[in-house]
């Protein structure tokens, strides 16, 4: 079956192997409606990130107004990176466009929470449930603004209420 483009849908763009690992982990949450979120290849570093979405998103966000994209990124430690990808992000598409991830890098967090799938899913339940049990941990704090932009934009139409 194919997937219906006129359909609300998320795509995440993850900078490396790990940010993949855990938006893929975000995937197998029980609630997450099948063909509502696709991960796409990692671009192999944030800059890459800014440059794939330019390439390969910003059309399709155009074409499709229910198209959400996620730039799943490593902040390296700064707080302010946040507003530099922005403010790269095309004006109109930038209500649609959500930069997530760790303050430092993934690999401490996997150390602090465990595997990256696990932490995926954890965020996945705290995203479903209105929670923030993982999302409050030190190396994700500063997402809170992103999220609570992304939960009020994309939770209705990617969680379902109750298991199948």
């Amino acid at each position: 079956m194919s997937v219906n483009r006129h359909q609300p849908r998320v795509f995440v763009l993850p900078e490396d192997d790990a940010n993949r690992q855990m938006a893929n982990g975000f995937t197998l949450h029980w609630s997450l409606i099948p063909r509502r979120m696709q991960v796409l290849e990692e671009a192999g570093g944030w800059l890459q990130v800014l440059e794939r979405f330019k390439t390969d998103q910003v059309v399709g966000m155009s074409q499709f107004a229910d198209r959400f994209v996620i730039l799943l990124i490593d902040f390296d430690g700064r707080e302010d990176r946040i507003q530099e990808v922005r403010a790269e992000i095309p004006e109109p598409l930038r209500n649609r466009v959500f930069v997530l991830g760790t303050l430092t890098q993934p690999e401490e967090l996997r150390q602090a929470l465990g595997t990256y799938e696990t932490i995926g899913l954890a965020m996945a339940k705290d995203c479903q449930e209105g929670t923030n049990a993982t999302w409050s941990h030190r190396l994700l704090s500063h997402n809170a603004v992103e999220l609570d932009r992304l939960r009020s934009q994309v939770s209705p139409f990617l969680f379902r209420e109750t298991p199948l």
